[in-house]
């Protein structure tokens, strides 16, 4: 071989390397992490990626419920049938695509990146446990969005929801302004405050529920639902390159890994904790706001005429059960109907029997 094919060959080789290990480092995206799971629920290391739209059945199967199609991802085993977590917290951060979260259980690629809710987990939650009233809250403080549920009523009703609400809470007794090394962030931007009142109420939840310790007792799950765009706001304003986008990515991740240990120890080492981490999302979330306080009740929300639900997958099964049952009951019906009209009254009934004997004796 002659000394300009080597070279030549050596140069492919380098070129090649070199694309290899850009797009290696080029797999970097958005993803979700397990920050606390017991040990019955199992997750997989490794990294099999999860389809954005898939996170509510994720998160049903977690918490022991069925789905309407199987998810067919190896990251999730199948645990104890008679064994359910407590509590399940899903806390999505959007400006960022991943975060230094120093202890976790597994961290997942996150792909296609759609706006989800768990909507249909909270109504699963609360029709299967309507009488124990579980706890359900999903909040997103930069949208000022709140939906509680059950005894969330009660136990959130002192939880500052508007931005307003929760800047004023940042000037009072008890702040994370007071123990957060704000370092670059300010007090008065707008940007680092919508950042801090996030923060803020984080902190105020785990402080409601060490006050409500009566929650992680009872036998009905809870389910809580977060969306955090602080650092959204932070990159838009300053730049990811920006201090204070680094001092908020930071911040942001010490204070999650503590909020997932506390919520994890209040439920008795029994609630999974997960964190997706998305730079955007593919689509603008669009979601009508439901308000506790809301009188007027009708059927279907969704619908100006009072219209019925679909139905889901449930129906098939109750219709079922309904229908043959109904179908066996008509069947005894006529069958005892037809033995008791062609009885002999002379000799299967004891009644009769006696009451004809006693007519010969007199």
């Amino acid at each position: 071989m002659s000394l300009t094919s080597w070279r030549r060959m050596e140069g492919v080789f380098s070129a090649a390397f070199v694309l290899c290990f850009l797009a290696s480092a080029g797999v970097h995206g958005d993803s979700l992490t397990v920050l606390q799971a017991p040990e019955f629920v199992s997750f997989q290391k490794g990294d099999w990626p999860v389809s954005g739209e898939k996170i509510p059945d994720l998160v049903a199967l977690t918490m022991g419920f069925s789905v309407q199609e199987d998810l067919s991802w190896p990251g999730l085993q199948a645990g104890p049938l008679f064994q359910r977590p407590r509590a399940n917290v899903l806390v999505v951060v959007r400006g960022v695509d991943s975060l230094a979260l120093p202890q976790s259980v597994a961290s997942y690629p996150l792909e296609n990146p759609v706006p989800f809710t768990l909507d249909s987990v909270a109504e699963m939650v609360h029709s299967l446990f309507a009488e124990d009233t579980p706890v359900v809250l999903q909040l997103a403080p930069s949208e000022e969005r709140l939906y509680m549920l059950g005894k969330a009523n009660a136990v959130f009703e002192d939880l500052p929801v508007t931005l307003q609400q929760i800047r004023a809470r940042l000037s009072q007794d008890g702040s994370v302004l007071a123990s957060l090394p704000l370092n670059s962030l300010s007090r008065n931007a707008e940007a680092d405050l919508l950042f801090l009142s996030e923060v803020q109420v984080l902190h105020d939840i785990t402080a409601l529920l060490q006050r409500h310790r009566h929650l992680a007792k009872d036998h009905s799950p809870d389910l809580y639902s977060l969306e955090l765009s602080g650092l959204e706001e932070l990159s838009r304003v300053y730049g990811q390159d920006s201090p204070q986008y680094r001092d908020a990515t930071a911040i942001l991740a010490s204070v999650l890994q503590k909020f997932g240990e506390d919520v994890y120890g209040l439920y008795g080492n029994s609630a999974v904790v997960e964190v997706v981490t998305v730079k955007t999302f593919e689509a603008p979330l669009t979601r009508k706001s439901r308000s506790i306080l809301e009188t007027k009740q009708i059927s279907n929300p969704g619908s100006p005429y009072n219209l019925a639900y679909k139905y889901n997958f449930h129906y098939a099964v109750v219709f079922n059960i309904v229908l043959w049952l109904m179908i066996a009951l008509a069947l005894a019906v006529i069958a005892i109907a037809y033995n008791l009209w062609n009885m002999d009254p002379g000799y299967d009934s004891i009644i009769y029997r006696m009451t004809n004997q006693k007519i010969r004796m007199d």
